[in-house]
């Protein structure tokens, strides 16, 4: 078994506790876009750990699938969700507009 040199232990448990830390936020935050945010920061940190525990490629696709594209998934149906307002459903907004026609 190959040991681990103790910074890199080290720095392995800083971005765990920190990871940790921001997964509490994405639970506790009462705005949708401040736990988006820390969900995005949650993936972000894998990356470096992965990046750190020498697993560049599985840290690359972290980085872009896991903190990118769903950071701006999650934004952009946040944004489509507030645009339709609560309780509309974009077929009963249609229907309704032909009845007034």
């Amino acid at each position: 078994m190959i040991s681990m040199s103790p910074l890199i232990a080290g720095i392995s448990l800083l971005l765990c506790v920190t990871m940790l830390g921001a997964a509490l936020v994405a639970i506790r935050a009462k705005a949708m876009p401040v736990a988006i945010l820390a969900c995005g920061l949650v993936s972000l940190v894998a990356s470096i750990l992965f990046l750190v525990l020498a697993a560049p490629d599985v840290a690359m696709t972290e980085a872009a699938i896991g903190s990118g594209l769903t950071t701006f998934l999650f934004f952009f149906v946040l944004a489509r969700i507030r645009a339709t307002g609560p309780g509309v459903d974009n077929n009963d907004a249609e229907t309704e507009g032909d009845k007034l026609d």
